[in-house]
């Protein structure tokens, strides 16, 4: 089992959009087992993934939700026993739902990485609860998706401490570009204290987890909400959009490929153009964009867009599949 996190400390660059088709495509398309774990207290992976009726259901009457991983340690009880995924038919894959009380837990898991920094077991174990989580799940999915807000807090820190590899989707802006050096100078920073802390203590088990180390590698990055046109039969971003789009491949290298072990890719895993109204389209039926059909509300060129979508996320996954290897 491989986990991995769809990471951008920037808003907007299309995150759930791009992790909920991903996981889709290697579910219904390439026999994936797949499990999402929906860490963004916004909860967008899972208002993306289920029904209106589901949602409703999920979030008005007792569920099993993210929270319920992160309460028993808030009340000193240690790591939940019981993990509950829901099935999302529609997306062929199981989700762990999101909560928006997570928010909340920033300042519990703010306040105990200062003691993991330092050693302390306690804070330790509290940063690793995502570790604990995956090493439970391991023999159930063959892939384990993080989807994660759009900041540099607690919750994302320590998902990032438990994964095995980030992808990073990236709007094209100067904007994305500059998020991309806070990307790089917070995991060394995050890096060196977490390794720091863990040297301090004598005995591992206490932790309750087989392989506490920093594991994670960047696995590459995803160019994504360009607009396009065809010159001399090709397409490919206008002018304004490919100008910076040349600029990233150079900053990745310079911020992320720095990290020691790193299998850094310092070529997109693919890029994604524009697709208008295809993406509120998806979002409204809580459906993968590749499977959008007519009762869906797809009319006219808007087929060929279907189609050519699901080559475009088919190469991506492939080029996943092949890098996770």
């Amino acid at each position: 089992m491989k986990s991995i996190a769809m990471f951008n400390n920037k808003g907007g660059v299309g995150k759930t959009t791009l992790l909920c088709n991903l996981a889709a495509f290697l579910s219904l398309r390439r026999g994936k087992r797949i499990l999402l774990i929906d860490a963004d207290p916004q909860c967008n992976a899972t208002q993306s993934t289920f029904d209106d009726d589901t949602l409703d259901e999920l979030y008005t009457q007792p569920s099993f939700t993210l929270i319920d991983v992160i309460r028993p340690l808030a009340l000193g009880k240690g790591f939940t026993k019981g993990i509950k995924p829901k099935r999302s038919t529609a997306f062929g894959f199981d989700v762990l739902p999101g909560d928006p009380d997570m928010s909340l837990m920033e300042d519990l898991l703010a306040t105990d990485w200062v003691g993991a920094t330092s050693g302390d077991v306690r804070g330790l174990r509290t940063t690793l609860l995502f570790r604990n989580l995956l090493e439970r799940m391991k023999d159930q999915y063959d892939f384990v998706f993080f989807d994660m807000g759009p900041s540099l807090g607690s919750i994302n820190r320590s998902v990032l401490i438990a994964a095995d590899y980030y992808i990073t989707p990236m709007s094209i802006d100067i904007f994305s570009l500059r998020a991309i050096t806070n990307i790089g100078k917070s995991l060394k920073t995050w890096r060196r204290k977490f390794e720091k802390g863990l040297a301090e203590i004598d005995d591992r088990k206490e932790l309750e987890v087989r392989d506490p180390d920093w594991n994670l590698s960047f696995l590459g990055y995803v160019n994504q909400q360009y607009i396009r046109k065809s010159i001399r039969g090709q397409q490919q971003a206008v002018k304004a959009y490919d100008k910076i789009m040349k600029h990233i491949p150079g900053a990745v290298a310079k911020e992320l490929a720095g990290d020691p072990g790193s299998k850094t890719q310092c070529d997109p895993l693919g890029s994604i153009p524009n697709l208008h109204s295809l993406v509120p389209l998806s979002q409204t039926n809580h459906t993968p964009i590749f499977e959008l059909k007519g009762k869906h509300g797809v009319v006219g060129a808007h087929f060929a867009k279907v189609r050519e979508y699901e080559q475009i996320i088919g190469n991506i996954a492939d080029r996943f599949l092949h890098r996770a290897d």
